[in-house]
């Protein structure tokens, strides 16, 4: 089936809603008010995603031998519960203040074209005494029109992060199993909520040539 970025987002965005407009004890006019502070988070952080690309500044705080797709402890944070994930940003909604949240994400470490900043939302999500944080990826450099991140940033990060591999790889990993890692979650063939088709093929072709070398080894089949 192909890819359909509208409808997948607007389906993301439904399960959203759901999920965090839902606190029970809440007043009508109280949960109105979160489901139109999410809306300015769908507005600031673009379509609600499954998973990232390894190489987004969102999870690449993280070991290059074990890929991380989601934030975690694997990849610097702490404490965080009832989560949801936009493209350039996500909110977890733990109980009590959430500090430990906020603090891991002052430590992380610095990135060359992306700040990561945390701040509590003034609204209830998920549950009434959850602490709604939001952790979003403000990027140095101009995403492209519809918020999808431009070939001349994506590729460069994922080369930054992959081509240090060879010095480990026993295979190389064909595009078909590293779509998942290259393009972030939901992906179609080529493309995704975070790149275009145009960036997603460049990327392949970029890849398929890299594999080809043998620098990783023989190719897995």
């Amino acid at each position: 089936m192909a890819f359909r970025a509208d409808e997948s987002a607007r389906e993301g965005f439904d399960e959203v809603l759901h999920y965090l407009c839902r606190p029970q004890g809440v007043s009508e006019k109280e949960r109105a008010r979160s489901k139109e502070r999410l809306l300015d988070v769908l507005d600031e952080c673009g379509p609600v995603v499954d998973g990232y690309p390894t190489w987004h500044p969102l999870v690449a705080n993280h070991n290059p031998r074990e890929p991380v797709t989601t934030p975690n402890d694997r990849c610097g944070y702490n404490g965080l519960d009832h989560t949801r994930f936009f493209a350039h940003g996500f909110i977890t909604c733990p109980y009590g203040d959430g500090q430990s949240v906020v603090d891991s994400v002052a430590k992380l470490r610095d990135h060359p074209i992306a700040t990561i900043t945390a701040e509590r939302l003034d609204v209830k999500l998920y549950h009434p005494n959850a602490t709604p944080i939001l952790v979003k990826c403000k990027w140095d450099k101009r995403m492209e029109p519809g918020g999808t991140i431009p070939l001349s940033i994506a590729i460069a990060l994922l080369l930054e992060m992959e081509v240090p591999c060879w010095q480990w790889s026993e295979v190389a990993e064909t595009w078909e199993s590293m779509r998942p890692y290259f393009l972030g979650r939901p992906h179609g063939s080529r493309s995704s909520l975070f790149v275009t088709q145009e960036t997603g093929q460049a990327i392949k072709k970029i890849w398929e040539a890299i594999i080809y070398t043998g620098m990783y080894g023989n190719i897995k089949v």
